[in-house]
């Protein structure tokens, strides 16, 4: 029967709060690593490629909640968050059709400058190893030139780096990944989780850190999948407040991965009932 996980987007506190959740449901007897297939946006690109390599998820939760007390990465200059938020604003903007708004917004990107090798390079540090997994993984980025929807996968012709760095290159904090002759931004401008991706699955369970932004979206991405037992997991309000007011906040990792073992425990009946 084919299961499918996916993991939506939600900066360096939804990779701490996808973790805790997981391992929260793994205590549980609930293991969501089992999946079929893992599709992973943004943070969930890091936490899918984690899983799919078989990392130890106890492993991985301790060491989210070891973070270094650094403070977070915000303000107007380059590459420092201002330029996120006036991507926000295009991207949440009604009147502008979707695939233009993220065209416009990888053009923001694209000017800001930031260096390519030492994003990819910090990046790196991230992953389990330098080769895809064997496991069918799919990772979401976005064409900084033309706002198209990208899936990467181990015979797209990228590498595993590239891949996830792609999906995880914020507009104005991280630079576009370049890929063959493309350069690609975050996944999470699509402002969705990636469920849409997952058509034909079964079973089908989605963790989304910033469903807030866009639920209706995400909703109607599961809809679209026809799959027969689906499950939308988010933060509740006491995870919202452990995340703060920037997800790039890497102080609010231990409380963040703390939320997703308390939810992870809380809804173990739940999605054992979709997932077994």
């Amino acid at each position: 029967m084919s299961r499918t996980l996916v993991l939506g987007g939600g900066g360096v506190t939804g990779i701490a709060w996808h973790l805790g959740l997981i391992c929260g449901l793994q205590r549980a007897g609930v293991r969501l690593g089992d999946a079929d297939t893992i599709i992973g946006t943004s943070a969930g690109s890091v936490v899918g490629t984690l899983l799919a390599a078989g990392v130890d998820v106890e492993t991985a939760v301790a060491q989210q909640q070891a973070a270094p007390a650094e403070p977070p990465r915000t303000g107007s200059g380059p590459g420092r968050g201002g330029e996120w938020l006036t991507a926000m604003a295009v991207l949440l903007d009604p009147s502008v059709p979707a695939r233009e708004a993220r065209a416009r917004v990888g053009a923001m990107a694209l000017a800001v400058g930031l260096d390519e090798n030492t994003y990819l390079t910090r990046m790196a540090e991230l992953l389990p190893g330098t080769e895809w997994p064997e496991r069918d993984l799919r990772i979401v980025v976005v064409d900084a030139a033309d706002g198209r929807d990208v899936v990467l996968d181990s015979g797209s012709g990228a590498t595993l780096l590239q891949a996830v760095a792609a999906s995880c290159a914020v507009p104005g904090l991280m630079p576009p990944v370049t890929i063959g002759d493309r350069r690609y931004i975050d996944g999470g401008v699509r402002l969705g989780a990636g469920a849409d991706l997952a058509a034909g699955s079964q079973r089908l369970v989605v963790l989304a850190p910033l469903a807030m932004l866009g639920r209706d979206r995400i909703v109607e991405e599961i809809a679209s999948t026809g799959a027969g037992k689906t499950l939308l997991i988010e933060p509740d309000q006491e995870t919202l407040t452990a995340f703060g007011p920037n997800f790039m906040d890497a102080s609010r990792r231990p409380a963040s991965v703390l939320a997703g073992l308390r939810q992870g425990a809380a809804l173990a009946d739940t999605v054992r009932s979709v997932w077994s």
